[in-house]
């Protein structure tokens, strides 16, 4: 039997995943985001919501950009550390002597230390209540060229991702791999 626990948030886990900008005078600003996750296969996307009262809000309106990059454990403390400063008050990438490097593509920093990078340009807002939706078209994917295997797609042990459990306010790592996807279920 299930026990109803209200309208509660109870999904797990979610990603934990640095959202890059430059604010209105070209600084680089980076946020931890968890409330994010893929939404389209073709074009490429992804969404990242965040508040109105984060400083990284004015800067993805602004810019119309942003990128994102997947931090490894090694890099756990700094990731954590995206999501208790402001870009208001500090220059995060220097507290967290991590190096900001401008992307290729779009007007938006990324994380040079950390394995994995998405470079966004922005396709719709959605307003949805405290959050906006930033929905962004994944215009280049960057990847340490050391954790690329011959088939050229990284694996998780590779990048060392990590997620975080809103519940209970942790960061875990990814487990072992149980099975292969659209295979292990023929045997149902």
């Amino acid at each position: 039997m299930k026990k109803s626990l209200g309208a509660k948030i109870a999904i797990l886990p979610t990603p934990v995943w640095i959202v890059g900008t430059y604010d209105k005078d070209g600084r680089p600003n980076a946020m931890a985001a968890a409330w994010a996750g893929v939404c389209c296969s073709k074009p490429p996307c992804i969404a990242v919501s965040l508040r109105k009262a984060t400083y990284s809000y004015g800067s993805i309106v602004e810019q119309k950009c942003f990128t994102v990059s997947v931090p490894s454990e090694p890099y756990a403390k700094q990731a954590d550390y995206f999501g208790l400063a402001s870009g208001r008050d500090t220059d995060k990438f220097a507290s967290a002597g991590l190096t900001p490097v401008k992307g290729e593509i779009v007007n938006a920093p990324y994380v040079e230390e950390f394995p994995l990078v998405l470079e966004c340009k922005l396709l719709h807002t959605v307003e949805i209540g405290l959050h906006t939706q930033f929905i962004g078209e994944i215009v280049d994917t960057k990847v340490d060229e050391s954790l690329l295997p011959e088939s050229g797609l990284p694996g998780l042990e590779a990048l060392q991702p990590f997620v975080f459990s809103p519940q209970c306010n942790a960061y875990h790592r990814v487990g072992e791999r149980i099975g292969e996807a659209f295979s292990m279920g023929k045997e149902v």
